[in-house]
């Protein structure tokens, strides 16, 4: 067998020629050229904004990984200690660059927004793709609202802190004030991805820029005036403090810590379709942010650890987050510490600007795919923005309708979000599986974009799906032990209660309606009345690897 490196055209044109008269094809051989086809045809349907510079703005601040880790770093320090927070950051670190590049791969290979549902639907068994594709929509779905809502709720909850930091005597916090905050970070994204659409590439730009500056203004004066923790505490000290009688469990529970800080890496892949050049930017992007992200959180961990003064003091602080004991202990100043803390706060909400950005453009493409209700009106894309306003304003009534759960139970909000880093990646494995059975198993080509893993596939593919598999199994577990109502871990509940939903929508609705992203391949094999009328990307922005049969 030979291999041929074929443009965009040129193998929609192979895959024309090799159908019938009945618009099917004449040799199955073919099947995944034709299905590669149909979803590179569904492009051009968005305003194209993003460059690479602006994307990977886009991608590092949705990740806003350092600020992430100071402001969560409290449950690594709690299991596992400081031995988790570095040497657990420094191995979830290549765990989430080889995800990175295991996603990059296959966004290469089909850069739209729909991202690991129409991977799935690429690369799965033909029989079950259409089935594996409704879950992994669904799934994706409901991972990028959670992650949308729980960053939003850390931003509310941090000004909620700072209150209680400046107003220790006069304010009482009660948990209707945080939901509120929630809501109104929530309106003010909105509005800016709405009304904001023309600058939205130079406002992840400009996000870029301060993730960077923040970065060491906070360092600087952190270093500066703290007092130092011992070289031992920090490199060789570990911490069992999560009542678990194994510290390798301790350890691993601690590690998500880290993992958390490099999650949603995913999030520029959504946004494919507003991207030139998305088979190769998008890739870049998503690889870059990992690596920029992996530097600069490795940087705060260190500081962190070596200026945290009293553990006991930063762990039991009223206001709920370590990170402001801390600063404040280290400069004894009210004024520097609302600032520090302020900019954590604007970083983070930059990071849910885009996250609704991309939560939203999965909505509408799986909308778009007929895989959600009313799939028409959520599909729509608006003539005035050139965006899909309506999946817009859904996402954040879904995001505010959570905020809700707040006021009865934040141990049931908490069991909502912590629902982001299981399904995130749920998600991310399953299209890992199917493109790694692809490679060892003989005969079954994968349409590889420009960018691709090469020899480097099979060890990187091996890699992301174990590091998957120890994420998704520690991700169920209680921080806590023994567990009780307060400290239980509802994540594997709330994931299974939504797998029993996706199952039941696609027995009532999915089986009948939903023929996946390539519907117009897969519902009845007419591929020639599919792509005849169908643009795809120009010919010199992406190629595709065949072998010929």
């Amino acid at each position: 067998m030979s291999a041929l490196r074929l443009t965009s055209d040129q193998l929609r044109q192979r895959v024309l020629s090799n159908t019938g008269a009945d618009g099917r094809l004449k040799n199955e051989a073919f099947d995944l050229d034709a299905r590669t086809v149909a979803i590179l045809s569904k492009r051009h349907q968005i305003s194209k904004n993003f460059g690479f510079t602006s994307m990977l703005s886009f991608s590092t601040t949705v990740l806003v990984s350092w600020e992430a880790f100071a402001v969560t770093f409290q449950g690594g320090l709690i299991n596992g200690g400081p031995s988790t927070l570095v040497y657990g950051l420094i191995f979830s670190f290549f765990g989430s660059l080889a995800t990175a590049a295991s996603l990059a791969e296959m966004a290469s290979i089909s850069p739209t927004s729909g991202g690991q549902y129409h991977w799935v639907a690429l690369l799965a068994p033909h029989r079950y793709s259409i089935l594996f594709s409704w879950f992994a929509g669904w799934i994706t779905a409901f991972m990028r609202i959670a992650v949308t809502a729980s960053v939003a709720f850390l931003a509310a909850t941090m000004i909620q802190g700072l209150v209680i930091l400046n107003y220790a005597d006069t304010y009482e916090p009660q948990q209707w004030h945080g939901t509120l905050m929630y809501l109104a970070v929530t309106l003010v994204i909105v509005f800016i991805n709405i009304f904001g659409i023309r600058i939205f590439p130079y406002i992840e730009t400009l996000a870029l820029i301060l993730h960077i500056i923040f970065f060491f203004c906070i360092l600087v004066p952190l270093v500066h005036l703290a007092p130092r923790s011992s070289t031992d505490f920090v490199f060789r000290s570990f911490a069992n403090n999560g009542g678990w009688e194994s510290n390798g469990v301790s350890w691993c529970i601690g590690l998500l810590t880290s993992t958390y800080a490099f999650s949603g890496v995913d999030g520029a892949s959504h946004m494919a379709e507003e991207v030139d050049n998305a088979a190769v930017v998008v890739p870049r992007t998503m690889i870059w942010s990992i690596v920029v992200s992996g530097i600069l959180c490795f940087g705060m961990s260190i500081a962190i650890l070596f200026c945290i003064g009293d553990v006991t003091a930063a762990l039991e602080t009223p206001t709920g987050f370590p990170i402001i004991e801390i600063f404040f202990n280290a400069t004894k100043s009210y004024a520097a510490t609302n600032a520090m803390i302020s900019a954590l706060i604007i970083s983070i909400f930059f990071s849910a600007l885009g996250l609704l950005a991309s939560a939203s453009r999965l909505i509408w493409a799986f909308a778009r795919d007929d895989g959600l209700p009313f799939p028409r009106y959520f599909s729509h894309v608006d003539s005035r923005f050139g965006i899909p306003v309506r999946a817009i304003l859904w996402s954040a009534f879904i995001i505010m309708i959570l905020g809700l759960i707040n006021l009865g139970s934040t141990t049931a909000f908490n069991a909502m979000v912590s629902l982001a880093l299981l399904g995130q990646y749920t998600t991310y494995v399953l299209p890992t599986i199917f493109i790694f059975g692809r490679r060892i198993h003989p005969g079954k080509n994968i349409p590889f974009g420009p960018w691709a893993l090469g020899k480097w596939g099979i060890p990187v593919n091996l890699f992301t799906i174990a590091f998957s598999f120890l994420t998704i199994g520690f991700n169920v577990l209680p921080p806590y032990f023994p567990v009780t109502a307060t400290n239980m871990n509802y994540a594997g509940v709330v994931f299974g209660a939504a797998l029993i939903v996706c199952a039941i929508l696609w027995v009532f609705r999915g089986h009948n309606h939903y023929a996946g992203p390539i519907k117009e391949v897969m519902e009845n094999g007419n591929i020639r009345s599919a792509l005849l009328n169908r643009e795809i990307q120009p010919s010199h922005k992406h190629g595709v690897e065949r072998n010929i049969p």
